[in-house]
């Protein structure tokens, strides 16, 4: 534990004791000096009654700048919600940032979010209504309304002292957004191109016309991307009308880039790896189980094509000896190339061009790596079994085993994209069990030819 972890600790410790104590004014001004990230982090170590209390010492808008930091998909989020009085909690739901509130209500069920945004004024909560329709996971599901736009005939000194006022609700103010007499976005202006402006400078003179936007139901995906290349801080979300209905800030960007990560992880490892600590051993393997079973299955498939060659491994008992070399490899070889693929097709778009090229050049470099492995294992063999045309069969499957895996573990995920399947869900598990199954057939396949020569040999 370093020292700012240990201060923080000691600082929890001070903060219970005022709970404890009753020491309303103490609690309070050690509580709201913590940045909110560490008022959440204490939150989450308190017991129903602790929470209470702090209801009665905190405002309602004090408790959603900590709310605002809290992760929506916590599973605790509906018990805080309904520990708390009704209008307290509508009033703290109103407080946070548009995107934030939308997200943890989200997680609610219909008639719970009813009951919330009856509390809140009309405007407020068809605001909230109208960003629960949009799918979660497109620009916008993560996008907030909490932002600042002025009219293209303002003056520099008129927008600072409209800035004033929306300074206070606005999630960002580093960019400003310039809109038309049609409530068409037109331009954008960064707060320091604004402050520097004299007085009667006017917007639509001194605006930056090529706007880079979002379209609301672009995936969440396309949006990092977007941040990743022109490294913003926020961009605007637009209807098919170009009608400005929102940004999406770096922070929910963040956040989509760690949820897209945790996605691809989960797929090729084939398992959900967001399991939480408070999953049993019942409800954790019921997670694992099904990708198991069905894998299992797929096995069974490699396992029959085996007892298919019981003659061949009678006749040469040694060729059992390689089985799990060649399927092993392979199965590493496939995964490889399976984590290469994905990712590429995480960061850029691939056309029909670019796809046949990419499924060439994984099959040179899968060519390439199975003639290297290959003829180290002929030599391997060789050597250790005194048999060089046993070490060529061995060498000859690898290298065909290698090449097939490879190709599949590159072609499998580009294809799922192009039917717009996530490519993720060919996992790892998925890719070596399938390499399992070419591997043993293209093994037994060329034993088959050579047989007698190494039988003999």
């Amino acid at each position: 534990m370093d020292e700012n972890e240990k201060k923080l600790q000691e600082k929890f410790i001070q903060l219970k004791k005022y709970l404890d104590k009753g020491d309303k004014k103490r609690f309070r001004k050690t509580y709201l000096d913590m940045h909110f990230y560490d008022q959440s982090t204490f939150y989450l170590t308190l017991n129903k009654d602790e929470r209470l209390s702090i209801y009665t010492i905190l405002e309602p808008d004090e408790m959603g700048d900590m709310f605002d930091t809290l992760e929506d998909d916590l599973p605790e989020i509906p018990e805080y919600l309904n520990e708390m009085n009704l209008t307290y909690a509508s009033q703290m739901l109103n407080d946070m940032y548009d995107d934030n509130a939308a997200d943890i209500l989200e997680h609610l069920d219909k008639v719970e979010i009813d009951r919330f945004l009856g509390q809140m004024p009309r405007a407020d909560a068809n605001n909230l209504r109208g960003l629960l329709h949009y799918d979660t996971e497109t620009a916008g599901g993560i996008m907030t309304t909490d932002y600042v736009i002025f009219h293209e005939e303002e003056t520099a000194k008129e927008a600072i002292s409209n800035l004033k006022r929306f300074a206070e609700t606005a999630e960002t103010i580093y960019y400003l957004y310039v809109l038309d007499n049609h409530d068409d976005l037109v331009g954008v202006m960064s707060l320091r191109d604004l402050i520097v402006l004299d007085d009667n400078a006017i917007l639509k003179d001194n605006m930056n016309s090529d706007i880079i936007t979002v379209n609301v139901d672009a995936d969440q995906a396309e949006v990092a991307k977007v941040f990743r290349d022109y490294e913003f801080l926020a961009v605007p979300v637009v209807d098919h009308s170009n009608q400005m209905v929102g940004i999406v800030t770096v922070d929910d960007v963040i956040e989509v880039i760690d949820d897209e990560s945790l996605q691809d992880y989960s797929g090729l490892a084939g398992v959900s790896v967001d399991e939480t600590v408070q999953d049993n051993p019942l409800k954790a393997a019921s997670k694992r189980l099904p990708w198991l079973i069905t894998l299992l299955l797929l096995s069974m498939i490699t396992a029959t094509l085996i007892n298919h060659y019981e003659s061949l491994l009678a006749e040469a008992s040694i060729l059992a000896v390689f089985i799990s070399t060649i399927t092993g490899t392979a199965g590493n070889a496939g995964t490889q190339s399976l984590a290469v693929a994905v990712r590429r097709l995480a960061v850029e778009e691939i056309d029909r061009s670019e796809f046949f090229k990419l499924v060439g050049k994984e099959l040179l470099t899968g060519f390439i790596t199975g003639v290297v492995t290959g003829a180290s294992v002929l030599l391997l063999v060789g050597f250790w079994k005194h048999n060089f045309i046993l070490g060529m069969v061995i060498g000859l499957a690898m290298c065909a085993a290698i090449t097939v895996a490879n190709l599949a573990g590159s072609l499998i995920p580009m294809l799922m994209s192009s039917f717009g399947f996530d490519p993720a869900v060919a996992s790892g598990p998925f890719i070596s069990t399938l390499s399992d199954l070419t591997s043993v057939l293209i093994y037994f396949s060329i034993a088959g030819m050579f047989l007698q020569s190494f039988v003999g040999a």
